[in-house]
């Protein structure tokens, strides 16, 4: 049916374009060609002419077929249609319903359309009205906060008036109704500047309150400063107090500020007083515990240690010669000798055991005031006192200072606290509290530094300084650092003046005065041990320049001096022995109380070692002479290529074998017993023993390489040597066990 009906389609359509190309007045007939041409090439393109062509189907035959067809078709159209009348009728009156429907509906529509528009600009009026009363709104709850804050400003409360007449000034709630009229003042005097009228009306009773205010906080104040005053009063207490109440002080710094100057002219009249009268008080009780005996003038490094007494004895002497003559021959003469053997058995009969005497030159424990004691509690007078506790001259340094830097940090503290000061102006509120007692402390370090001879207790001091300017520091409290400054200008000067007083006793003392002398350390290079690794010690903490510069000074004139001691020795291995007796000394202690890497540790070291070794070479010289000198000439020889010269060497070489072979091992014990005699370090005497055993295996092993020169190969005598590890065994025997 389908096939038919495109078909009958192209056929009328090929029909209609003939009808109309026989309607047209062709004006040319090559354009009708043209025409014709594209119309039969539009024919030949259709499917079914293709199919039709490619059967090879007759098209005139075939156009009657279709034709036919087309008929038959259309007759049976027809009979459908009829068919359908009723039902074409029925759907053309629903068709021309609905139009009627549709219609009525688009009028519907269009009025709905209206009556939208006229709804939508009702809204658009009505969001308009909404948002000017949102605006309106706003504005008025603007106006209303600021209104009615600007009311409760300036409005003064019945409880406010209550509080600050009637209520005690260390009550809380007169606390917080202070404050409250603290910022109304303030308020209305801002207020007042803008010419609001409000403020007339509460500024008279603003005033009263204020003065009411001022004046029982003036009266509080002023009662809690002169409780100061009272004896036996802890001031820290009412201090502690007084910083509960800083808005009293804040209150009327702001509001009368010649109130809050009396208060202050008060406080810092009362707390000068007592800090100058506690202080002065402390000290002076404190300076009496110091050691009675403590060093003095003649205390120095290169004074004997009889000086004293031979002082001492002279002035017994002449004053009993005195009254030898004055008195009856016999009385005097029976109390001169009685009281001569008296002072005889007492201080020639055993040494004087002289309290902190021991401690000139050396640090002891006295170091802990650096560590443990550097915060530890301030000494009590009454109770040091009563247990009869005597103190070096740093203890009491420390104790007072202890003291002040605890009082000062928090007196500076309180101050920047409730006066509300800082910088410049907490420093010189605190220097008018603090400058008479500071001005009494200065003046009495002054006169004990100048009165004191103890070298380590005024270098102890200066580090005291040192940790508590640190600890200040720390704090952020530069209230002492003027102070400070002022007191290591004292100390400093006072340390080199002792120590070069220390290096012109050594460099005066004349070891020919000095009587018998022997190989032993000396009490002057032990002094200077203990002292320089005590101050060697002190100052690792706190390097500073100027102790390297004075103790240098002073260990050059100990060096000087052990080289003159040594010289008073007639043999070269006495004079060795005694310097690395002394050398070996000052290394151990500065070991012992510094670090092993110091300089001064390296530098005795080295003197140590160079002296060792040339006493090694000098106590095998005695025993094995021959065969080192041997040795050493041989090696010259055989270095320059001179080895012919050697020849002329077989007698010599004949002698130092035999003799060798006879008295090695009493010479290894001879120098055994010879060492460990002459040193007083054990340990040092027996790593010497060991450095001349080792060398001695040297030389005798060189001595070996050199006979097995060809010039000594024929040498009957080598076949007496002593084998090496034969010698080697002997000498393990003096190998210490420890």
């Amino acid at each position: 049916m389908a096939d038919h009906t495109d078909v009958s389609s192209n056929f009328d359509t090929q029909t209609d374009i003939n009808l109309q190309l026989g309607e047209l007045d062709f004006t040319s007939e090559d354009f009708l060609l043209d025409e014709v041409d594209v119309h039969i090439q539009e024919n030949l393109e259709d499917d079914i002419v293709k199919e039709a062509l490619k059967k090879g189907v007759d098209l005139r035959q075939y156009s009657k077929e279709i034709e036919q067809d087309l008929l038959k078709v259309e007759h049976e159209s027809v009979q459908d249609y009829i068919k359908e009348s009723q039902n074409i009728a029925s759907l053309h009156k629903q068709i021309a319903s609905c139009d009627t429907i549709l219609e009525r509906m688009e009028q519907m529509l269009n009025g709905f359309q209206g009556d939208l528009s006229s709804i939508s600009t009702e809204i658009q009026s009505l969001q308009d009205q909404s948002i000017a009363m949102n605006v309106k709104l706003k504005n008025r709850q603007a106006i209303r906060g600021e209104l009615s804050q600007y009311v409760d400003e300036m409005v003064i409360p019945e409880n406010m008036i209550k509080s600050i007449l009637e209520s005690q000034v260390t009550e809380d709630d007169f606390k917080e109704q202070l404050h409250e009229l603290n910022h109304k003042i303030n308020f209305v005097k801002e207020q007042s500047f803008r010419d609001a009228r409000a403020c007339v009306d509460v500024k008279d009773i603003l005033e009263k309150l204020k003065i009411k205010a001022i004046s029982k906080i003036r009266e509080f104040l002023l009662q809690k400063i002169y409780s100061f005053r009272k004896p036996m009063t802890n001031y820290q207490i009412p201090q502690n107090t007084l910083l509960k109440f800083r808005i009293f002080n804040e209150f009327l710094m702001a509001n009368e500020r010649h109130v809050a100057k009396e208060v202050r002219d008060e406080y810092v009249d009362t707390m000068s007083k007592i800090y100058y009268s506690y202080f002065k008080g402390y000290s002076s009780r404190l300076t009496k515990l110091q050691f009675e005996e403590a060093a003095a003038r003649d205390d120095l490094m290169g004074l004997e240690d009889t000086a004293k007494k031979d002082i001492l004895f002279f002035f017994f002497f002449f004053f009993f010669f005195f009254f030898f003559f004055f008195f009856f021959f016999f009385f005097c003469f029976f109390f001169f000798f009685f009281f001569y053997f008296f002072y005889f058995f007492f201080f020639f009969s055993s040494k004087p055991t002289m309290k902190n005497r021991s401690t000139v030159f050396t640090l002891g424990n006295r170091g802990e005031i650096l560590t443990t004691e550097l915060e530890a509690p301030v000494i009590v007078p009454h109770a040091a006192a009563k247990s009869e506790t005597r103190y070096s001259f740093e203890s009491i340094f420390r104790s007072l200072h202890f003291a002040l830097m605890d009082n000062c940090c928090r007196e500076y503290l309180f101050l920047s606290d409730f006066f509300m000061v800082s910088g410049s102006g907490a420093q010189n509120l605190f220097e008018s509290i603090m400058g008479k007692t500071l001005t009494m402390f200065l003046k009495l370090m002054e006169e004990n530094v100048q009165d004191c001879y103890d070298s380590i207790g005024i270098f102890l001091s200066t580090h005291i300084v040192y940790r508590y300017q640190s600890i200040m520091a720390k704090r952020n409290i530069p209230a002492l650092d003027r102070y400070w400054d002022t007191i290591l200008n004292h100390l400093w000067p006072r340390f080199e003046y002792i120590v070069s007083m220390n290096i012109q006793s050594v460099r005066e003392c004349e070891p020919s005065k000095l009587g018998h002398i022997d190989n032993r350390p000396h009490y002057i290079t032990r002094r200077f041990a203990e002292f320089s690794a005590a101050i060697v010690g002190i100052n690792a903490s706190f390097p500073n320049d100027r102790v390297h510069r004075v103790l240098g000074q002073l260990q050059g004139e100990v060096e000087n001096f052990i080289l003159k001691m040594a010289a008073e020795f007639p043999q070269r291995k006495e004079q060795l022995i005694f310097l690395i007796n002394n050398y070996d000394m000052m290394l151990s202690v500065l070991v012992e109380r510094t670090t092993d890497d110091s300089k001064e540790a390296e530098m005795y070291r080295d003197l140590l070692a160079a002296r060792t070794q040339e006493f090694v070479e000098e106590i095998l010289a005695p025993h094995f002479g021959g065969l080192i000198t041997f040795v050493k000439d041989c090696e010259v020889f055989l270095d320059r290529g001179q080895g012919d010269k050697l020849q002329t060497e077989e007698k010599r070489v004949q002698q130092i074998v035999r003799g060798f072979n006879n008295d090695w091992k009493k010479a290894l014990e001879s120098i055994n017993q010879e060492v460990m005699r002459a040193f007083t370090n054990f340990k040092n005497g027996t790593q010497i023993l060991q450095g001349a055993l080792t060398l001695l295996i040297q030389y005798y092993h060189r001595f070996q390489k050199i006979l097995s020169q060809p010039v000594f190969r024929n040498l009957q005598i080598k076949h007496e040597l002593i084998n090496i590890h034969h010698v080697m065994v002997e000498v393990k025997k003096y190998k210490p066990t420890f």
